[in-house]
C-alpha cells in the first residue's frame, strides 16, 4: 500500500510549452486582462437586438436563489448566486438596506410568451419587454432588484431611481461586479429606457472599469473588441496570449510504497 509523503505545485515553464506573452504580439496595454476578455464563462456576452440568444440557450450552472425575493424559485448562474449574496449582505449589515430579488433566469420560450402577450394587450411594442433573444434574463446573469415598499407595486418606473436601495445600488454594485446595465443618459446607445432596478453580472474588474469610466455595455464591449481587432492587426495572436496566461498548475506526488520505493506522478 502507497502512502503520500509529498505534494508540491509547480508552474510549468510558459517557454516549454506554450509561447511567452511577447511572442504572442505586441505589448498588451488594455486595462483588461486579455484572460477575462476572451469571457470564457460568458460573462462579458452582450445582448440586444442586435446580438440575439439562440432559442435553445440556456446557462450550464442555474441555481436557486437564497436571498430574499419575491418568486421562491428564482434562478440565476452560480457566480451571480454568490455575488448576489455577498451584496445583499453588505446592503443589511453595513446600511440597513433590505433588497429583493423580483426576477432573474427566464427562458427563451418564457421571454417569448411575455413579448407576445404584451405586444397584443398594448398593440404595439413598447420597449418594456425584450423582444425573445435579446433579453439578458435568458443569459442568467442579471436580476431585477427591488426595495420592499417596490415589490408591492404591479409595475416598475425610472421613480425608483430616487430610493434609498436604488441609490446604494447605483454607487456599490460594482464592488460585487454588477452594472446598472441600463442608464438614463444611455437610452439611445442601448435601445432601453432606464431601468435602475436591472443590475447585470460582468466580474469585477469590469465593473469596476465600466463603473469608473461611465460606459454602457455596449460602449464597452465596443472598446475592447475594437482594442483585439487593433492589437491583432499589428500582429498579435490573442488566442495564443490567452492560452498562455491560463497556463494550468502541474501537480507532483511523490507516493512511497511500503517497500521504501518511491513512485512520482504527475497530474494537471
Amino acid at each position: 500500500m502507497k502512502t503520500k509523503t509529498l505534494i508540491l505545485s509547480l508552474m510549468l515553464a510558459l517557454a516549454v510549452f506554450l509561447p511567452a506573452p511577447a511572442a504572442c504580439g505586441p505589448e498588451w496595454t488594455y486595462p483588461i486582462p486579455p484572460n477575462i476578455l476572451a469571457n470564457k464563462e460568458g460573462y462579458l456576452t452582450l445582448v440586444n437586438r442586435e446580438r440575439l440568444l439562440s432559442g435553445d440557450y440556456e446557462p450550464r450552472d442555474l441555481v436557486t436563489l437564497t436571498v430574499k425575493r419575491t418568486v421562491g424559485d428564482t434562478q440565476m448562474r452560480k457566480t451571480v448566486s454568490r455575488a448576489l449574496e455577498n451584496m445583499f449582505a453588505a446592503a443589511q449589515n453595513e446600511y440597513g438596506l433590505t433588497l429583493y430579488v423580483k426576477s432573474g433566469y427566464r427562458s427563451y420560450h418564457t421571454q417569448r410568451t411575455m413579448y407576445f402577450n404584451r405586444v397584443e394587450s398594448m398593440g404595439y411594442d413598447d420597449g418594456l419587454v425584450q423582444y425573445p433573444g435579446a433579453s439578458e434574463h435568458q443569459t442568467g446573469l442579471c436580476a431585477d432588484i427591488l426595495n420592499y415598499e417596490w415589490t408591492k407595486k404591479d409595475g416598475m418606473n425610472y421613480r425608483f431611481a430616487e430610493t434609498t436601495e436604488a441609490k446604494w445600488m447605483a454607487e456599490h454594485c460594482w464592488e460585487f461586479g454588477f452594472i446598472i446595465r441600463y442608464e438614463s443618459d444611455k437610452e439611445e446607445i442601448t435601445g432601453i429606457k432606464f431601468e435602475p432596478w436591472h443590475l447585470r453580472y460582468v466580474g469585477k474588474e469590469c465593473a469596476k472599469y465600466i463603473w469608473d469610466n461611465h460606459l454602457s455595455l455596449e460602449e464597452f464591449t465596443l472598446e475592447w473588441e475594437g482594442y483585439i481587432a487593433s492589437w491583432e492587426a499589428q500582429g498579435g495572436d490573442f488566442e495564443a496570449l490567452v492560452m498562455s496566461l491560463n497556463l494550468p498548475n502541474k501537480v507532483i506526488v511523490v507516493e512511497t510504497s511500503e517497500d521504501g520505493e518511491e513512485e512520482i506522478s504527475a497530474y494537471y
